[in-house]
């Protein structure tokens, strides 16, 4: 469980301050799908960043099974981040000189996860193992970051707009895997997005504006990827 209380954060100094996070309590319980949604500056990428400890607030704690990962040495951090979390962005983040296998082994290594190719089949690059990034289209590349993520066997996993390079087709799918993956193992997951269409997929869905959350409500049932608008 992640507990996040009374967080804020604040870019910037003087006249050029921007607060990004007013006083934001959320929980994230085990085994749910949370969805941040809001526009563009709503606060909602800070607060993923925060919950998964790729940035600390100015102020709060994040309360992680009762460890305050904010008040953790860098070396501490770094090594949650590494054991507990996963991550997908909507860029690649992949190494240009490693190919589509091992880009994912990356991440497989980090959990001992031995079936990690039954990822790569799964979001449709099995047949472009030995392909490398610059050898892919970009929905392709978006793919092998997700089948990274995924290979670490994650506790939490987060995902800021990974369908945002994605055609509607690959979204679709990508979505529908993630989704899921997420409820045969239980993970948590905790994803960014502006698309309120998107939304339906999940558990809960807590709306942000100005750094601050102003709604939050369930969904009695989630949908599938494939039933929802685009």
């Amino acid at each position: 469980m992640i507990e996040i209380k009374n967080t804020s954060k604040t870019y910037g100094t003087g006249e050029n301050a921007t607060a990004a996070l007013k006083d934001v309590s959320l929980t994230v319980s085990d085994g749910v799908f949370i969805v941040l949604l809001g526009a563009s500056g709503s606060g909602k990428s800070t607060l993923l960043h925060i919950a998964s400890g790729l940035e600390r607030p100015d102020s709060g704690s994040v309360n992680v099974d009762g460890t305050d990962i904010a008040a953790l040495p860098d070396k501490e951090l770094t090594a949650f981040r590494k054991e507990k979390v996963g991550f997908i962005f909507q860029q690649y983040f992949l190494l240009p000189n490693l190919n589509v296998d091992k880009n994912v082994k990356m991440g497989a290594d980090l959990a001992g996860n031995g079936g990690y190719r039954e990822i790569i089949e799964a979001v449709g690059l099995g047949d472009k193992l030995h392909k490398f990034p610059s050898q892919l289209s970009g929905g392709e590349q978006q793919r092998v970051s997700i089948a990274r993520a995924l290979a670490k066997n994650p506790k939490v996993l987060f995902l800021d707009e990974p369908t945002g390079a994605l055609d509607e087709e690959t979204g679709r799918q990508v979505l529908d895997y993630i989704g899921n993956l997420q409820k045969a193992r239980g993970f948590s997951m905790v994803m960014v997005t502006h698309n309120a269409n998107i939304a339906e997929i999940a558990d809960t869905v807590v709306k942000m504006n100005s750094g601050k959350i102003v709604e939050m409500a369930g969904n009695e049932q989630r949908k599938t990827a494939y039933e929802i608008g685009w």
